[in-house]
């Protein structure tokens, strides 16, 4: 793809502002905000969707070699959390899209779409025939063959009314579809991706993304935002940080940067036919310093990483363990009754301070993460962990990254963790 990042600032890094979906930083916050019980639904059922499809692959191998990346779509579940507000079009029109980086390809709703065929979102349709930058992807273009591989028909409509056609299966059973273009995208001022690649979607059938206006893709496939944004330098380069609460900003980094003196990194995995997610090898658990036991082989699969997952799934016996020493450690306080799949919450009326257990993760190479109330462990009084009911695939969501810088390098095939970095 020839895009090029105009007008970088810092010559090869790019910052867009990160807020919570329902905080006062939040464009779309108090639009049509979910209900805690549907968001763990969804949640759930995004989470088992994602180690569904990883249990089909039984391998991992080390990015020792070069990575070959298909062309094919990735599919996530819609109940991310995360928004960032982009500008897309010439002139600049903005966009508040759905972090994700369990999908590549970025999608915003466009007119012609009607109340039947799109979901109510805060902001006017993307309407493209305004932007005098852009263009439909030609049917028999290379970039309309790749993006056809990984779904259904041959990339070109029919019925002539798209040119190259795209459609999403997401696991909730939405299927987003339009027509694949290209448009200027804009990351802030002076930085703007040139022919960026995304989807002008005009039809969202079942599709519920709670009033933001599209999905921002950070896959690790050729259509993410990721790749396109910086082609010449830090190609495959991003990092975000989460903000712990909805009153605080976090950011989301495009390119590489220039010191990683205070990351710690482990290595990147790719399984063998599920390649699209970021996956890494956890080797051990603590709570409060004491290392869980642990057998080695719990983990031989690795976790996966996303953004677009609130609650983090641990599996079986690693989650057993991970329950059992923290709610030990948390003995003087009186368990509560379950909320949903979370089976370890807790009781803090009267309580003026509570003292919580650090959990630290640690992963391949020697990273060692360490959670604390504020970057993950608790979630509404409840453990933000839970068991993903398989022996061989975990996930680390959202609320686990939480005020974490979270660097991931494609190119050099590892992942970084920089901690109060927002």
């Amino acid at each position: 793809m020839s895009v090029l990042l105009a007008g970088t600032p810092h010559a090869n890094r790019v910052s867009v502002p990160l807020a919570h979906r329902n905080g006062p930083c939040s464009p779309v916050r108090g639009k049509g905000e979910l209900p805690r019980a549907e968001m763990l639904r969804r949640d759930r059922e995004r989470t088992e969707y994602i180690i569904r499809r990883a249990s089909r692959s039984r391998r991992l191998q080390d990015n020792n070699d070069a990575v070959s990346v298909p062309t094919q779509l990735g599919s996530s579940y819609d109940s991310q959390e995360y928004v960032a507000t982009v500008g897309l079009g010439t002139p600049a029109v903005p966009q508040t899209l759905i972090l994700d980086t369990g999908s590549s390809l970025t999608w915003v709703q466009c007119k012609p779409c009607n109340s039947s065929q799109c979901y109510p979102q805060r902001l006017p349709l993307f309407d493209p025939n305004t932007s005098s930058s852009y263009s439909p992807v030609p049917c028999d273009s290379q970039e309309c063959r790749a993006l056809a591989a990984g779904i259904d028909g041959d990339g070109c409509t029919s019925d002539g009314d798209w040119g190259c056609a795209y459609e999403i299966h997401y696991g909730s059973g939405a299927t987003p579809a339009g027509e694949y273009s290209t448009d200027a995208l804009t990351l802030g001022p002076g930085a703007i991706v040139k022919r960026f690649h995304f989807g002008c979607g005009h039809h969202q059938q079942r599709g519920k993304f709670d009033m933001a206006d599209g999905v921002l893709g950070l896959g690790r496939l050729p259509q993410s935002l990721a790749w396109q944004a910086s082609a010449r330098r830090g190609g495959g380069v991003f990092s975000h940080c989460l903000p712990p609460t909805g009153v605080s900003t976090g950011f989301l980094a495009l390119g590489a940067p220039h010191d990683t003196s205070a990351f710690v990194f482990t290595p990147l995995l790719t399984m063998d036919d599920q390649p699209w997610f970021y996956q890494l090898m956890p080797t051990a658990i603590s709570v409060a310093g004491q290392l869980l036991d642990i057998p080695p082989a719990v983990f031989r699969e690795g976790v996966i990483t996303d953004s677009g997952t609130v609650l983090s799934a641990l599996q079986e016996t690693a989650y057993t363990a991970l329950r059992t020493a923290f709610r030990s450690a948390m003995a003087e306080y009186p368990l509560a009754p379950p909320v949903g799949h979370l089976d370890t919450c807790f009781n803090f009326t009267g309580y003026d301070n509570v003292t919580v257990p650090t959990v630290s993760l640690t992963f391949r190479g020697g990273a060692t993460v360490h959670l604390d109330a504020s970057s993950g462990v608790l979630m509404d009084g409840c453990l933000a962990f839970w068991s993903s009911g398989d022996e061989y695939t975990g996930l680390i969501g959202s609320v686990s990254q939480r005020t974490i810088e979270v660097l991931y390098d494609m190119p050099g095939r590892k992942v970084g963790f920089r901690t109060g970095a927002c």
